[in-house]
């Protein structure tokens, strides 16, 4: 590739990514790959190296901030889908980052440059950006393009995670964790249905039925949640052709009707 096409090269791809680097050498280190690099100083080995910890820092404290009542564990899971390497390399084909890749022949010649090439530039992108502008111009860009997987991911990851919302409620306002008494089991070995109730202190919810004690334990937290906010219980169990929320006879500590409830997420941004 000729100087001209590098710079035309380069300035298509600040275009794409709607940054303009002060120091070109970054952008061109980051879109070379070890293939195309001269030796391997001069790829984006390190670079993608530098971007996996950036990345990680930035969906780390969004997350952190984003979602105050999420419990460690929750933050955790969401951060270790978000900046995979497959959203990654996802993210690097739709704003078609390949088309500035600098490969050496043997992957210039494959029909579709591979996942782990396109996670590594992505990666190496968010690297350059940091070291040419700071934090302010990478989380700009990241902000830009990373929304839509975090808010993918949250309704994917979080917005059904019952069990998580109650145990978050049930620790907040109750110095309890919740537990989930398994009540009864029908059917042969292989397909088995599982009646569980959550039970919060003393308290113990509305049961439901699943096909696993996983989907019944979530179905639970479910029926909890809502009877805590005073709507209909999703999972009623059926009797004849009457719907009824079974509750234990040793309820000895309601919670209270009037007191905190737990918000069921409404949408893909927001636990509450």
């Amino acid at each position: 590739m000729s100087q001209r096409d590098l710079n035309s090269n380069h300035q298509a791809c600040e275009q794409r990514i709607g940054y303009v680097f002060t120091e070109p050498r970054l952008l061109e280190e980051a879109l070379t790959h070890a293939s195309g690099a001269d030796n391997r100083l001069v790829s984006n080995e390190r670079l993608e190296f530098l971007g996996d910890a950036i990345l990680g820092w930035y969906v780390c404290e969004r997350v952190f901030h984003e979602f105050p009542e999420a419990l460690e564990g929750d933050l955790t899971k969401l951060k270790s889908v978000i900046v995979s390497r497959q959203t990654c390399a996802r993210i690097s084909r739709a704003m078609g980052f390949e088309e500035f890749l600098i490969l050496g022949k043997g992957m210039t010649t494959s029909p579709q440059v591979p996942m782990s090439v396109l996670a590594d530039v992505f990666e190496s992108l968010v690297a350059a950006i940091y070291l040419d502008g700071g934090k302010d111009a990478v989380w700009t860009f990241l902000d830009r393009v990373m929304s839509d997987e975090i808010g993918k991911t949250v309704a994917g990851e979080v917005g059904s995670n019952y069990k998580s919302l109650l145990q978050q409620f049930a620790q907040r306002e109750h110095g309890v964790t919740p537990s989930y008494v398994l009540l009864e089991e029908k059917g042969p070995d292989h397909s088995k249905s599982f009646h569980v109730a959550a039970q919060v202190g003393k308290h113990r919810f509305p049961p439901a039925w699943g096909k696993s004690k996983k989907e019944s334990e979530q179905r639970a937290a479910q029926n909890a949640i809502c009877s805590l906010r005073g709507d209909p219980v999703p999972h009623a169990t059926l009797v004849g052709d009457a719907a009824v929320d079974e509750t234990a006879s040793d309820s000895e500590e309601p919670i209270a009707e009037d007191g905190p409830r737990p918000h069921e997420p409404t949408d893909a941004g927001s636990l509450e």
